[in-house]
C-alpha cells in the first residue's frame, strides 16, 4: 500500500533495528482517512475468505479494525489485555510475551463473542515476532471457530512473525512490508 508506506517514510522514526514509531498516523495520534483506506485494502483481500467476524488486540490494533469492520459490515471484538472484573469466567486467556515492553500479559476473549461457527479474521497494527498472533490465534482455535486470515498494517520481515504463520498454514496480508530497520533507516521489501 504505496501511501501508507509514504507516511512511514515520512513521519516514522526507526529509533533501533527493531522499533518503529509511527505515532503520528497509527497508534497515538490516528489519521482516520489513511484508516479508511487500510479498512479498503483488507475488504478487498479478504472479501471471499467467509470472515464472519473480525478481532483485534488492544489497544493499536482498534482504528484499523473499526474501518475494515465497517467496510466489511461484520461485528468487531478487541481482544483484552487485562481480564475484566465484569467478565467472571466466562472467557478464554492466554499468556503472551511482548518483546516490545519485554513483559507478559493474559489475553482475554469473552465467550460471549465467539461460537465454534465463527470465521475470523485478525487485524493487528504490528507483526514481529508473532506472538501477539499467535496469541489471538489460541484464543480462537480453543473456542473451536477458525482463523481464516490475518490483516498486519506493517510487518517486520527481518523478525520470524511471519514465518511462524506461514507454516501453521495462515494466510498473511501484510499493507506495508520492512526489510531493514536501523536508527534513522526504514527500507521495504
Amino acid at each position: 500500500m504505496e501511501i501508507l508506506k509514504e507516511r512511514i517514510l515520512k513521519e516514522g522514526r526507526a529509533l533501533s533495528k527493531v522499533i518503529l514509531k509511527v505515532d503520528s498516523f497509527l497508534n497515538h495520534g490516528v489519521d482516520a482517512r489513511l484508516m479508511y483506506e487500510i479498512g479498503e485494502n483488507f475488504k478487498e483481500y479478504f472479501k471471499n475468505h467467509g470472515v464472519t467476524k473480525i478481532f483485534t488486540i488492544e489497544s493499536s490494533g482498534i482504528a484499523p479494525t473499526v474501518m475494515t469492520a465497517m467496510q466489511m459490515e461484520l461485528p468487531m471484538v478487541i481482544l483484552k489485555k487485562q481480564t475484566s472484573k465484569v467478565l467472571n469466567n466466562n472467557v478464554y486467556q492466554t499468556t503472551v510475551h511482548s518483546f516490545t515492553k519485554d513483559l507478559d500479559y493474559e489475553l482475554t476473549l469473552s465467550k460471549d463473542f465467539i461460537n465454534e461457527n465463527d470465521k475470523v479474521l485478525i487485524i493487528d497494527d504490528f507483526l514481529a515476532n508473532g506472538e501477539a498472533a499467535l496469541g489471538a490465534i489460541r484464543l480462537v482455535e480453543e473456542a473451536g471457530a477458525k482463523v481464516v486470515g490475518l490483516g498486519i498494517v506493517i510487518e517486520k520481515s527481518f523478525q520470524p512473525g511471519r514465518d511462524l504463520l506461514n507454516k501453521k498454514g495462515y494466510d498473511v496480508y501484510s499493507l506495508a512490508r520492512i526489510s531493514r530497520l536501523d536508527k534513522g533507516v526504514i527500507e521495504f521489501i
